[in-house]
């Protein structure tokens, strides 16, 4: 396909947060994208870790005031934009006072609020895809890096299907080696159900816990595409990419950015 816009949708970005594989892949790979001419914006979580003041987020008026309904409650959603510069990529911040705290130095809401992942998770996910219909940009490739990005997938495909934002569209998900401990909240089948997702449409999720085999599972099933994009991903989410019969992109090393703009463009 002809690539002109593609939308990175990630975990963490350095230099936001501090150096990780996830946080460099997620500016690593968009600004290597940008360099070859192609059109790119990227979200995250606005983590109460980052500080706003010395990265100089500011938020997009115009574009907050949405409320995204949960589990029968509004949450409103607010959008906070900066500039990684010398690139000049645009990072657009995913906040919350629900979900995100204000100003804290202990951690990520992820590992430091668990108990919340799930919701946190729905909130992040629809408010980047509500986002980037205000915006009016229709990506030719969305990517998708991190397990807090893995119900993206399934919203734009199943939630999402008949939007015009979305028609030409290609999802990719990333596997990485980051799986979280544990199972998240009981009751996110349910919520997912709320919104209107069918038993099929969960199926991968029925009868047992929401780890973070099952959840990426969840990726793979409504993906278009897979990539491995850390070495050591568990074997068993490998076969099942391998086995769904899309495309596939094995491990292709760091910072290869040939080897991703290539498969874009064969999908």
């Amino acid at each position: 396909m002809d690539v002109k816009k593609v939308l990175y949708i990630s975990q963490e970005i350095h230099p936001y947060l501090n150096e990780s594989p996830l946080s460099v892949f997620g500016r690593n790979l968009p600004q290597g994208i940008q360099e070859k001419g192609i059109e790119v914006r990227t979200f995250m979580p606005r983590y109460g870790i980052i500080n706003e003041r010395r990265n100089q987020l500011h938020e997009v008026i115009r574009l907050s005031g949405m409320n995204i309904v949960i589990d029968d409650s509004d949450h409103l959603l607010i959008i906070k934009v900066a500039t990684l510069q010398p690139s000049r990529m645009q990072v657009y911040f995913i906040d919350n006072d629900d979900y995100f705290l204000r100003h804290t130095s202990d951690g990520l809401e992820t590992n430091l609020m668990t108990a919340d992942n799930d919701e946190r998770s729905i909130f992040f996910v629809r408010g980047v895809v509500e986002t980037v219909k205000k915006l009016r940009w229709e990506p030719s490739i969305i990517h998708c890096t991190g397990w807090i990005t893995a119900l993206a997938p399934l919203l734009l495909k199943r939630m999402y299907a008949d939007d015009p934002s979305f028609a030409n569209t290609r999802v990719v998900y990333s596997l990485f080696d980051d799986r979280f401990e544990g199972t998240l909240d009981s009751r996110m089948v349910e919520k997912l159900k709320m919104d209107g997702f069918s038993d099929e449409d969960l199926a991968v999720l029925a009868d047992g816990d929401v780890d973070s085999i099952r959840l990426n599972k969840l990726a793979i099933d409504y993906a278009d595409a897979v990539v491995q994009s850390s070495e050591n991903v568990e074997e068993e989410l490998i076969e099942y990419a391998k086995a769904s019969g899309k495309p596939f992109l094995a491990y292709p090393g760091e910072n290869n950015t040939e080897a991703y703009a290539e498969f874009y463009s064969l999908l």
